[in-house]
């Protein structure tokens, strides 16, 4: 897969690049969404994925904690209730957001919020894997945040 990194940005008010996620975001302290800001959408975008991955997860691919697709073109605040934003299963088997819970006294780990500007619409909820074997080749441009969380 080719690297494609140009002006696309990818944020949340809630926490800063490589700063701790809230504990209102995680799954101990009430899994509340994060708002996500996407900004910088490259010419041709016909919609983004958003997909948060823990690659720190004691598992061969990290814990996928959010899948979403068909996120307008034109979206800088995420609106889950906008026509056509479907969430895929995460790595729990879950239809929604599910914030960070490493195993206790596993140590930091990090959640990358990637969103994806791509030149064709995804088909159906695919998993994060699905996705990124599919519509590799669809990818304008990605962007990323990552944020720190631990349970000690």
């Amino acid at each position: 897969m080719a690297l494609f990194i140009d002006k696309l940005a990818v944020a949340s008010p809630d926490f800063a690049t490589l700063d701790r996620i809230p504990v209102a975001f995680s799954a101990d302290g009430g899994n509340a969404t994060p708002t996500i800001e996407i900004s910088g959408a490259p010419e041709g975008t016909v919609e983004f994925a958003l997909i948060v991955n823990d690659p720190d997860a004691p598992l061969p691919q990290g814990f996928t904690h959010w899948v979403v697709y068909g996120i307008p073109a034109d979206t800088t605040t995420l609106d889950l209730a906008a026509p056509g934003v479907r969430v895929a299963a995460n790595g729990a088997g879950l239809t929604s957001y599910f914030g960070p819970q490493p195993p206790v006294g596993h140590g930091e780990h990090h959640y990358y919020f990637f969103v994806y500007a791509l030149k064709t619409a995804v088909e159906g909820e695919p998993t994060r894997e699905e996705f990124l074997d599919r519509y590799a080749d669809s990818i304008i441009e990605q962007a990323r945040t990552v944020g720190l969380f631990r349970r000690d």
